[in-house]
């Protein structure tokens, strides 16, 4: 592509013909054959030194893949004969000098006829000469070249720095196109002048795998040709004086179309080995390493290493608002086509949909619309157009919560429901409310993930509900290198979290006057995101709610709902109380009146309660806690505001089960921290009940446990919290994975 372009080729290859195929294809040519060669050099002033120079280093090159030896190649320069390669490239380098004076180029073609090649063979050998000049002699070169090419001599002209090409193409042999070269395109050159050696069987100049291509190339010269095409309007002024018009003539370069010829070897990035643009390099003959761009590095091929073998719904929600540059927008299609080609592939189980939002919100391709056809996919986001409009993002996203996601029955009783995830790609702050539009779509089970700039990291954490699930970048360029993240984040949803795990869940809040009814509806919202994550049904996770002050109260009980859309309902029906707040009186409330068979508890299932706190009537829930952890109950606790840790850790009995949070707002910044703390410890073995038949009836017979079910824990010298730590879990809740696997299956409605 370069040689194309430069302005005083001769023979420029098509942009099609790489500068490193032709570097590589005369780094494997080799020219074994007897022949002489005698390098005539131009070394007058309109050359000048650095040109010289240059043409000096063009000879030393070419003679790199000539086979030099007394029965093989002769090289006359300076009237010595030269056996060796190196021998010549030692004087080419101290004794030959730039002399300086006229272009005498006629005179010295008739030298070489008057003495012939001295210290050369006779005529049973070609005869070779190779011209490096720029074309600009005094006298008559053409008549000399002629009579030098009678006596059968091969005549190379290889043009230096601004040369005329009319005067080369006069001295060289025929075809002109195969004898004359440009030594500043220099790979070009070499390679062109061993292909003519190999054409007229001079020498066999091409490797194995390599052969002779010709296509249509463009002569230009230096003296530009000029064709006048009409005139343009000019201004013309200077400083002081008022601007006026002219007309300005405009001519157009003639150039001539040729043919040229050149040698291509064929290598391993020849077949374009490296998929999803990546780059090829050579390394050898026959090896060579892809370059890949971002999410392609784990295959060496660039295949998509990032293959999402999650199973999610997925819906990518486009900002197209006015407020954003047609730029911006075509920025964040470009980052949504480069992440679907490189996770999405045609084995994946996720299905995928596509909005776009601004003053209104589109849905272009329903969930699953394009289940199994990527491109008919990404044909939709190329014709994607921006509606305009507000920045209106939490009007999209209960629109898309709405009308984005399609639910197929299976069966009768089961629908055909993976985790939901939207994923807003956004650039502008939001024109509405987002906190409510939010919220409404996790209280329908969607998962949100946000995509921005740094400026935006607020607004969409409280879209996501989650700092974990929001992904954000300083410079738009660093768009493309978040796939890896973005990939990890949606398949966060789908992991196997606490998925098919039976456990008996009890959450205690804190609904005293300390706490006060907008904190209390905050705690509600934060379990109501927590409850989502678990199998709520009577197999498999069952979900009870106790809220406390000086008395504790039963909102519902483990046995009451089985299903989660009822559990959701029944949090958001708990009322404030006030009054002072009793931690100990909770606690017994739920070891008596919650954790029993009569309430639904079940034996040989892990149990678990999670205290919300602030600290306040904390002091009497010591021994309550410590006696249900006896119990094989796991007590996590949540401590919010300034409570003092050493109370937290009596009630829990473990840092690994208690959680500070400095305030209620920042309840959702632990939200997975806390689902992660919980699903290890409940998916610990239980001593399951072993039954004995005896008269129709059964009996446990119980390993470690007591009670009719084997409920109670036998040795109640070791408390569970303070087991010793299993192994995975780190020093501090801080340290605990950052990415929950959630999953769960929505029940029917």
């Amino acid at each position: 592509q370069a040689l194309q372009t430069h302005p005083h080729h001769p023979a420029s290859p098509p942009a099609s013909l790489a500068v490193r195929q032709l570097q590589g294809s005369f780094q494997a040519m080799q020219c074994s054959a007897a022949m002489d060669i005698l390098f005539l050099m131009d070394g007058s002033y309109s050359v000048g030194k650095g040109s010289f120079e240059r043409s000096k280093h063009y000879a030393v090159q070419l003679c790199q893949a000539l086979d030099v030896g007394p029965d093989k190649v002769y090289l006359v320069f300076l009237s010595n004969v030269f056996f060796k390669s190196s021998w010549f490239y030692y004087v080419m380098k101290y004794f030959s000098k730039c002399r300086g004076g006229s272009t005498q180029t006629g005179l010295a073609l008739k030298y070489i006829l008057r003495k012939g090649f001295l210290g050369g063979r006779n005529s049973s050998v070609p005869h070779i000469v190779i011209l490096l000049s720029d074309g600009r002699s005094q006298g008559n070169v053409v008549q000399a070249a002629a009579q030098l090419k009678e006596t059968g001599v091969i005549l190379f002209a290889i043009g230096l720095r601004y040369p005329k090409w009319e005067e080369l193409h006069a001295v060289a042999s025929e075809p002109v196109e195969s004898h004359v070269f440009f030594a500043e395109d220099f790979h070009d050159a070499i390679n062109g002048l061993y292909t003519t050696l190999s054409t007229f069987s001079v020498c066999s100049a091409a490797p194995a795998g390599c052969q002779v291509e010709s296509f249509p190339c463009e002569r230009k010269t230096l003296e530009t040709v000029k064709e006048l095409q009409g005139n343009f309007m000019c201004w013309k002024g200077s400083k002081g004086y008022s601007p006026y018009t002219y007309l300005c003539p405009y001519y157009r370069q003639v150039s001539h179309l040729s043919v040229c010829h050149r040698t291509i070897c064929t290598e391993p990035c020849d077949s374009q080995p490296c998929l999803n643009g990546g780059m090829c390099v050579s390394e050898g003959s026959e090896g060579y390493r892809c370059v890949c761009p971002p999410g392609y590095g784990g295959d060496p091929h660039c295949a998509p290493a990032l293959s999402l073998d999650c199973s999610v719904d997925l819906l990518f929600l486009l900002e197209g608002s006015a407020s954003l540059t047609l730029e911006d927008f075509l920025r964040l299609k470009s980052f949504l086509k480069r992440f679907l080609q490189t996770v999405i592939g045609s084995d994946s189980p996720s299905k995928v949909g596509l909005a776009v939002f601004g003053g209104e919100t589109r849905v272009e391709a329903q969930v699953g619309k394009f289940n199994g056809n990527l491109k008919g996919f990404l044909k939709a986001l190329d014709a994607l157009k921006p509606p305009g409009g507000q920045t209106l993002t939490g009007h999209a996203l209960q629109y898309v919560t709405r009308n984005g996601f399609v639910s197929q029955p299976v069966f009768a009783d089961v629908s055909d429901d993976l985790p939901r995830v939207v994923v807003l790609l956004t650039a502008t702050p939001a024109a509405d409310d987002v906190v409510k539009a939010s919220k409404y779509a996790r209280d329908r089970e969607i998962f949100l993930i946000g995509v921005g700039p740094d400026g935006l990291k607020e607004q969409l954490n409280s879209i996501t509900g989650n700092p974990q699930r929001t992904l954000t970048y300083t410079a738009a360029d660093q768009l493309t290198g978040k796939i890896p993240e973005l990939k990890a984040k949606v398949c966060s949803v789908d992991m196997q979290g606490c998925l098919g795990q039976a456990v008996d869940l009890v959450f205690a809040l804190d609904a005293s006057g300390g706490v006060g009814r907008e904190n209390f509806a905050t705690l509600k919202d934060f379990v109501r995101s927590l409850t989502v994550q678990f199998d709520i049904n009577r197999d498999v996770a069952q979900v009870a709610l106790v809220i406390y002050s000086r008395r504790a109260h039963t909102v519902f009980g483990l046995d009451t709902h089985d299903s989660g859309s009822a559990t959701l309902r029944a949090v958001g029906d708990a009322s404030y109380m006030g009054g002072v707040a009793s931690t100990g009186s909770a606690l017994l409330h739920i070891y008596s009146n919650i954790l029993t068979f009569a309430k639904g508890a079940r034996p040989g299932v892990n149990k678990a309660v999670v205290v919300f706190t602030d600290g306040s009537g904390g002091d009497d829930a010591v021994v309550p806690a410590h006696k249900i952890r006896d119990s094989g109950v796991s007590v996590f606790v949540v401590g919010i505001g300034d409570m003092q840790r050493d109370r937290l850790l009596k009630i829990a009995g473990s840092e690994h089960h208690m959680i500070a949070v400095p305030s209620y707002e920042d309840l959702k910044y632990h939200e997975d921290v806390l689902v992660q703390m919980m699903c290890t410890e409940v998916k610990k073995p239980v001593n399951m009940c072993t039954p004995i038949l005896s008269g129709g009836s059964f009996r446990c017979q119980c390993k470690g446990y007591e009670g009719p079910h084997c409920e109670t824990r036998s040795d109640r010298s070791s408390s569970r919290g303070d087991l010793p730590k299993p192994t995975g879990l780190r020093k501090s809740h801080q340290e605990l994975p950052r990415h929950y696997k959630l999953h769960r299956r929505r029940p029917v409605a």
